[in-house]
């Protein structure tokens, strides 16, 4: 048995190998709403063996989605579909998760494909932006709306009204989306936040927003199911966040009952100097893990089972996430474990290819 296909265990939920789907917008949904694009997207995954599935950024309120396909949860008309792709996903043996995110600053875009003019206007099918304070992200961008302490309040509100709706949807892992640039991580960042008042200033009161959301959700999930927060655990630019400030957030994140961090990198500066390669990012799972106890992820170009196994092997991360790699090869797990000498399950529909190790 390799590490990679080794059981990892979560507070009550045991996934059953290190592979994780990493949450991919798709920008396919109306009005919030999922529909069969996202359960064959998701559902594929789990058919490949991955143990957990992440869901793709998921709003918790019309302002907080990227793009107007975002996927969302600020309705309760919202939950039926999503129950039917956690139904789908558990029935394969994965468990389903989902990243619950505000774009704050960076809302109100355009998908990626519909051209160079990413921007929406306000009207009509765009809308006000917000953000810790009144900067854009880049020059050329609309000016954010800097959030009220009272907006600020409805925003963690909103977060834990999704959390609500997450576990009626069925899912099992919650995953903050802290990273990239977008709500949580502007606040945190100097770079973005320059409030004078307890939601700015010092380190303590610039995490203090997404400590707000951590407890809010955690009140609300069973002791059983675990909270996962993704970070960009630098800003890969001078006067911003650095490595040694997540190592330093993760030891309250820890305290306040996360259970894992998944270390991604970047998002906040446009133009940041940022050294991509294989496995670029890895290093700050690595660092947090051995800093300060917590479970990591890593995430960022892990492309073949060799350099995953590795990750795992060498303790430099407890799971690996998958975003590009997933969707050139939704059956990556399967491929893997073959190339790692492994017998695992396959679905008993596909057992006719299954390779003879």
């Amino acid at each position: 048995m390799s590490d990679l296909f080794s059981p990892f265990a979560l507070r009550g939920i045991t996934l059953r190998n290190r592979i994780v789907i990493s949450p991919m917008c798709m920008y396919s949904a109306q009005d919030g709403f999922a529909n069969d694009w996202h359960l064959v997207h998701l559902g594929s995954r789990a058919v490949g063996g991955a143990s957990l599935i992440i869901q793709e950024a998921t709003a918790v309120s019309p302002e907080g989605r990227i793009t107007p396909g975002d996927l969302g949860i600020w309705k309760d008309e919202h939950v039926p579909f999503l129950r039917r792709i956690t139904d789908f996903i558990k029935a394969q043996g994965s468990v389903a998760g989902i990243q619950l995110a505000h774009a704050g600053r960076k809302a109100s875009h355009r998908s990626p494909w519909e051209g160079a003019d990413a921007i929406l206007p306000t009207e009509p099918h765009g809308w006000q932006t917000v953000a810790p304070s009144a900067e854009p992200f880049t020059p050329d961008e609309p000016t954010p709306h800097a959030l009220s302490v009272a907006e600020i309040g409805q925003v963690v509100a909103d977060f834990r009204a999704a959390t609500l709706r997450s576990l009626e949807a069925g899912y099992e892992v919650i995953e903050l989306h802290a990273a990239h640039g977008y709500l949580l991580h502007e606040f945190f960042s100097p770079l973005s936040n320059h409030r004078q008042d307890e939601y700015g200033g010092s380190f303590e009161n610039r995490i203090r927003l997404l400590l707000e959301v951590v407890e809010a959700t955690r009140a609300v999930l069973p002791e059983h199911l675990p909270l996962l927060v993704r970070v960009s655990a630098t800003d890969w630019t001078e006067g911003g966040w650095t490595a040694a400030d997540t190592v330093q957030l993760a030891g309250i994140l820890k305290d306040k009952g996360v259970d894992l961090l998944d270390c991604s990198t970047g998002g906040n500066v446009a133009k940041a100097d940022i050294p991509v390669g294989p496995g670029y990012q890895v290093e700050f799972a690595e660092q947090v893990r051995r800093e300060t106890g917590l479970p990591t992820g890593a995430v960022g170009l892990i492309t073949d089972a060799q350099q995953a196994e590795a990750i795992i092997a060498s303790g430099q991360a407890d799971l690996v996430l998958l975003a590009r790699e997933s969707l050139r090869d939704a059956y990556f797990p399967l491929h893997a474990a073959h190339e790692l000498g492994t017998d695992i399950a396959w679905p008993n529909q596909y057992m006719r290819a299954k390779p003879r190790l």
